[in-house]
C-alpha cells in the first residue's frame, strides 16, 4: 500500500507532463495541416494565380466547365476534411483538461493521504536511522571485548592443540611400555596420559564459560546455568556416592561391634587361671585404657598365648590330616632349639609324641617373636624410637588404640600393605615352609597370593592374623611403656628359675623337681618398669 501511495504523486506529475506535450503536438499537426491544406486549395489564391497554358484547344474550352465544377466539389471535401481535422484536434487538446479536472476533483481527499503517506514515512525514516547510529554506537563499544575475546579463543585453541600433542606422545610412550614389558615406564606413561586428559576436561570447562560469559541479556543465562549444571553434576554424583559408602560403613560398623561384644562375652567366660584379673578381663573385652600401662601388657600377653594354642591345634591337625612324621617333626624342632656349639642327638627326641603341640607352638613363637626387640621387626632401618622417642612412644599407643578393635581380615582388605601387612607377609613366609604349604593344601595357592601383596580369606589363615594382630599389638605396647620392657627367652639345657620360668606341664603337688631342665623354650618371658615379670614358658625334661 506504502510504494502505491508514493509513487501517485509522481505518476499525477507525469501524467500532467504527458498530456502537456501531447496538447503542443496536436497544435502543431493542426497547424501543419492547415496551411498544406490552405495553401494548396485556397479558391481566392487559385483564382488569382496565373494560367500555366495559355494555348487552349476547343476541346479543352469544351471540358473547361466540367473541371471547375470537379475541383468546387473537391474543395469543398478538402475543406470539410480539415474542420474534421481541427474539431478533432480540438477535443484531443479539450480531454486532458478534463481529466485534469477529474484529479483536481479528487485533490482534497488524495491530498490529505498523500500527506499522511510522507508523514509515516518520514517517521519510519527517523527510526532507522536512529536504530542504526545506536548499532553504530554499540558496536563500537564492543569491539574492543570482542577482539579481546578472540585473542583468548586463540590461546586456548593454542593450549589445546599443545595438550593433543602430548596425550599423543604420551600414549605412543604407553604403547612402547608394552613390548618390551616395562611397569615403571608403564606407570609412567599412563599417569602422562590421565593428567593431560584432566588438562583437556580443564580446557573444555574454561571454553565453555568464556562462552556462557559471551551471551547479552537474559540470552546469556542460559548456556551459563547448563554450563554451571554439567560442572556441578559430576560432583553432585560423587557425593551421593560417599554418602552411600558412607551409609554401608555405619552399617558394617554396627555389625562389627556387634560381633564384638558377642566374642569379648565368650572370652571372659572362657580366662582362667590368674588372667581373670579384673583388668585383665576390660582389656579383653576392648576396654582400651587412657595410658600405657604394665598390667595392659600382661593382659596383651595373654592374649598373644591364646592366639599361639589356637594356631599351633589347626596346625597340628592339618599335619596329622596330611599324614605328616610327627615325630620327625619334632626332632627338627628340637635340633633347631639346640644352642649353638652344643652337641644334639637327632635321633632321639626328648618331647613325647604327646606332647607334640609344645614343641610345635615352640617353632611358631621362636619365628613370630624374631626381632620383637626392633621398632618395625627389622623390616627397614628405621631409628624414630631412639630420635624421637617420646613422640614415637605416643604414636605407638594411638596406632595401638586404633587397631584394638578392628578386624586383621577387613583391616587388611582396605590397606593390604601397610605396616601391619608387610610384618603378615614376612612371618607367614617364615612359619609355612613351601613344603609345608603344598603338604597341608595340595597347592602354593596362599603363598602366591601372600607374595603378591595380597591376603587369603582362608579359616587357616584368618587363624594366623588372629596371632600376628595379638603379636603386633604387645610390640605397640611394648614401645609405647617407658622404660620398656625386657625381653628374654630360656635356652635348651638351662637350669630351671621358678621367678623367670613357669612349666607348659602340670606336675603334681605344683612342685618343680631339682632335676629338671629346660627341654624347649616354648615361648618368652618380659621384665617389666615396675618389676613385674611374665615368666617365659618351657617345657621341662629330667637331667638323666
Amino acid at each position: 500500500m506504502l510504494p502505491n501511495i508514493l509513487l501517485r504523486p509522481f505518476q499525477t506529475d507525469r501524467r500532467k507532463k504527458i498530456s502537456r506535450r501531447k496538447v503542443e503536438a496536436a497544435e502543431s499537426e493542426s497547424e501543419d495541416l492547415h496551411l498544406r491544406y490552405f495553401v494548396a486549395f485556397n479558391r481566392d489564391s487559385a483564382e488569382k494565380q496565373t494560367p500555366r497554358f495559355t494555348l487552349r484547344s476547343d476541346n479543352f474550352n469544351r471540358h473547361e466547365g466540367v473541371d471547375s465544377k470537379r475541383k468546387r466539389e473537391m474543395a469543398n471535401k478538402v475543406s470539410n476534411f480539415s474542420d474534421l481535422i481541427q474539431r478533432v484536434a480540438a477535443s484531443c487538446l479539450l480531454h486532458p483538461l478534463a481529466a485534469g479536472r477529474h484529479d483536481a476533483d479528487e485533490a482534497p481527499e488524495n491530498r490529505a493521504a498523500e500527506q499522511e503517506a510522507y508523514d509515516v514515512y518520514d517517521s519510519e525514516e527517523e527510526e532507522e536511522d536512529e536504530e542504526r547510529e545506536g548499532l553504530r554506537v554499540w558496536e563500537e563499544s564492543q569491539g574492543e571485548g570482542r577482539a579481546e575475546r578472540v585473542m583468548e579463543m586463540e590461546l586456548l585453541m593454542g593450549e589445546v592443540f599443545e595438550t593433543v600433542s602430548a596425550m599423543k606422545r604420551a600414549y605412543v610412550s604407553l604403547q612402547e611400555a608394552h613390548c618390551p614389558w616395562d611397569s615403571d615406564k608403564m606407570r609412567m606413561a599412563d599417569v602422562a596420559v590421565v593428567s593431560e586428559l584432566r588438562r583437556l576436561g580443564v580446557l573444555r570447562e574454561r571454553f565453555r564459560r568464556r562462552v556462557g560469559r559471551g551471551g547479552r541479556g537474559s540470552g546469556g543465562r542460559g548456556p551459563v546455568a547448563a554450563t554451571l549444571r554439567e560442572v556441578v553434576a559430576p560432583y553432585e554424583a560423587a557425593v551421593e556416592e560417599l554418602k552411600r559408602a558412607v551409609k554401608a560403613r555405619e552399617v558394617e560398623v554396627e555389625n562389627l561391634k556387634e560381633k564384638l561384644k558377642s566374642a569379648t562375652s565368650l572370652n571372659s567366660s572362657g580366662k582362667k587361671g590368674r588372667f581373670q584379673s579384673k583388668k585383665k578381663v576390660s582389656c579383653s573385652q576392648g576396654q582400651v585404657a587412657a595410658l600405657p600401662a604394665p598390667d595392659l601388657f600382661e593382659g596383651t600377653m595373654g592374649v598373644v598365648k591364646e592366639a599361639s594354642k589356637s594356631f599351633t591345634g589347626l596346625l597340628l591337625s592339618l599335619m596329622r590330616s596330611a599324614h605328616w612324621d610327627i615325630a620327625a617333626a619334632v626332632r627338627s624342632i628340637e635340633a633347631a632349639t639346640a644352642v649353638t656349639g652344643a652337641t644334639a642327638d637327632t635321633a632321639i627326641s626328648v618331647v613325647g609324641s604327646h606332647h607334640a603341640k609344645y614343641a610345635l607352638e615352640s617353632y611358631v613363637c621362636r619365628k613370630i617373636f624374631q626381632g620383637f626387640d626392633h621398632e618395625t621387626f627389622y623390616m627397614d632401618g628405621s631409628l624414630s624410637s631412639l630420635l624421637h622417642p617420646d613422640q614415637y612412644r605416643r604414636d605407638c599407643f594411638a596406632q595401638y588404640r586404633d587397631m584394638k578393635a578392628m578386624d586383621p581380615v577387613e583391616l587388611l582388605g582396605i590397606l593390604p600393605t601397610c605396616h601391619f601387612g608387610k610384618f603378615c607377609t614376612k612371618k607367614y613366609l617364615a612359619i609355612v615352609h613351601p613344603k609345608m604349604e603344598e603338604s597341608l593344601f595340595g597347592d602354593l595357592e596362599h603363598r602366591r597370593q601372600v607374595v603378591a601383596g595380597n591376603h587369603p580369606r582362608s579359616h587357616f589363615y584368618s587363624e594366623f592374623l588372629g596371632l600376628a594382630k595379638a603379636i603386633w599389638l604387645l610390640h605397640l605396647l611394648a614401645f609405647s611403656l617407658d622404660p620398656p620392657p625386657g625381653h628374654f627367652e630360656a635356652s635348651r639345657g638351662a637350669d630351671f628359675h621358678p621367678q623367670y620360668m613357669e612349666s607348659v606341664i602340670r606336675l603334681s603337688g605344683g612342685r618343680v623337681p631339682a632335676d629338671q631342665i629346660v627341654g624347649i623354650p616354648v615361648s618368652p618371658g618380659f621384665k617389666l618398669g615396675n618389676g613385674s615379670v611374665i615368666k617365659a614358658k618351657v617345657y621341662l625334661v629330667s637331667r638323666s
